[in-house]
């Protein structure tokens, strides 16, 4: 069980969550619940260790650590009611607050903060907490303690900022919580995890979800439950279709390419460890606990629905290449990806032409400019004639597991844009046939995801 898709913000959010568990564990539920920080914080560590490093500034650090820890005191008033627990409470977070506050003054010294540095620091948005929400499960009656991942047994490379974690993790989460959870509810820190040295890594941003599996895993829970502040994961963006409605199930490979494509509920590593030890993943509303939520399982075919979902993907940039010298080019598309590769650029879509002319590609548009730099030095002209870039695009996809073997889906999607005159700049389709991605111009985008909606009658 994992709490806080948005991160826990306030001490009568911890309540109701030590409220909920209580609730579980009362009906016979073994249970781990997995934690992310309190709003704004792990933001707010990020950015006072890189000014810490440019800046130096002491009494800025000060100032800071000051704030984080009234923030937790304040919590701490309103989620525990015990005045012991409390109290002890409130000596582990200063205990935490005075580590963090002599590494963040070293790093003013120092003026340097490496990867290493900014895993560490990072890590005290959960590691300060997870001993809040722990007490406040104890101030409900039930007993419980905190871990942090590296604790609960996760162990990952050394790949500081987005860790992987080594096969042996599930054997040892399984080793160290099974033992605990027959007696109380562990709380595990989410993101963050350590490596072979004992030094802390993290599993990147919305890490907690994918903390969340990998604990689910290794103790072979009968399902693994992500709790957010919606009812599960959407046909569409609310926001965008208003008339969107939670979808009942879904299949592993369907949720991965709804995670990848711009459904933001879900982090994309999050089912891989309940793929690969074959259990559900429940997705839930914190504040409607009663809601079924939406179930992630292996069957991609469990309901009758062609199309599950409709994602827009915005902030990207499609780079086109050409020349005529690619036609035939042995290595042309490995020398194109290489050269990105090097350049840290990831892609999200690829489409080529048969003629091998030209390859368009969409990347993040934070990416653009690197992505360009390095394709005009890398690539020998007489390959390549011309690297053209467009900002103004959105990507949508188009995403269900029923399509797969039901001729004429592509056919609809694109004949549904082409009555509103809605340009499709560029095409993807994988041989699984359980998405079909496309590039549209951005102020098309919004108005192109409503027309699908209503043509595969995704809205309630």
């Amino acid at each position: 069980m994992k709490f806080g898709g948005t991160s826990i913000e306030k001490g009568d959010k911890i309540r109701h969550v030590a409220e909920l568990l209580k609730d579980y564990r009362e009906q016979g539920h073994e249970i781990v619940a997995v934690t992310s920080a309190l709003g704004g914080v792990t933001d707010g560590l990020m950015e006072i260790g890189i000014d810490a490093s440019h800046k130096g500034k002491v009494s800025q650090v000060k100032e800071f650590m000051a704030d984080l820890a009234k923030k937790h005191y304040d919590a701490i008033e309103i989620a525990i009611d015990d005045a012991g627990i409390a109290d002890e409470t409130i000596r582990t977070i200063d205990a935490l607050i005075d580590e963090l506050e002599k590494a963040l003054i070293g790093i003013c010294y120092l003026g340097e903060l490496s990867p290493r540095s900014i895993d560490y620091i990072s890590s005290y948005g959960e590691r300060l907490a997870a001993p809040v929400v722990s007490g406040a499960v104890q101030s409900q009656g039930i007993d419980s303690s905190s871990f942090t991942g590296g604790e609960a047994g996760i162990v990952t490379n050394s790949e500081y900022g987005c860790a992987r974690p080594f096969e042996k993790t599930y054997e040892s989460v399984g080793n160290i919580l099974k033992k605990v959870v027959a007696t109380q509810v562990p709380i595990v820190t989410g993101f963050i995890a350590e490596n072979e040295e004992g030094i802390i890594t993290t599993l990147g941003r919305s890490g907690s979800d994918f903390t969340a599996s990998i604990i689910g895993a290794g103790i072979d829970a009968d399902e693994i439950w992500l709790w957010k502040e919606v009812h599960g994961i959407m046909t569409s963006d609310p926001r965008i279709v208003p008339n969107a409605r939670p979808i009942p199930q879904i299949s592993y490979i369907e949720a991965m390419e709804l995670s990848y494509f711009g459904a933001k509920v879900l982090h994309p590593r999050t089912i891989e460890p309940a793929i690969k030890h074959g259990i559900p993943v429940r997705v839930k509303n914190t504040f409607d606990p009663e809601f079924e939520g939406t179930l992630i399982v292996s069957d991609q075919r469990l309901r009758k629905d062609v199309v599950k979902a409709v994602t827009l993907i915005r902030s990207v940039a499609a780079i086109n290449i050409s020349g005529a010298g690619m036609v035939g080019a042995i290595g042309t598309a490995a020398r194109v990806f290489s050269t990105l590769a090097k350049a840290g650029v990831n892609i999200i879509m690829i489409s080529q032409s048969s003629s091998e002319a030209n390859m368009s590609f969409v990347v993040d548009e934070a990416h653009l400019e690197d992505a360009v730099a390095s394709l005009k030095s890398e690539m020998n002209r007489d390959v390549i004639g011309e690297v053209a870039c467009d900002r103004d695009i959105c990507v949508i996809a188009v995403v269900g597991a029923g399509m797969d073997g039901i001729p004429g889906v592509a056919g609809r999607v694109f004949s549904t844009l082409g009555k509103e005159k809605i340009n499709v700049i560029m095409i993807s389709q994988g041989s699984s046939q359980h998405n079909i991605s496309f590039v549209v111009s951005s102020d098309e985008a919004e108005e192109a995801v409503r027309l699908l909606n209503h043509e595969f009658e995704l809205g309630t």
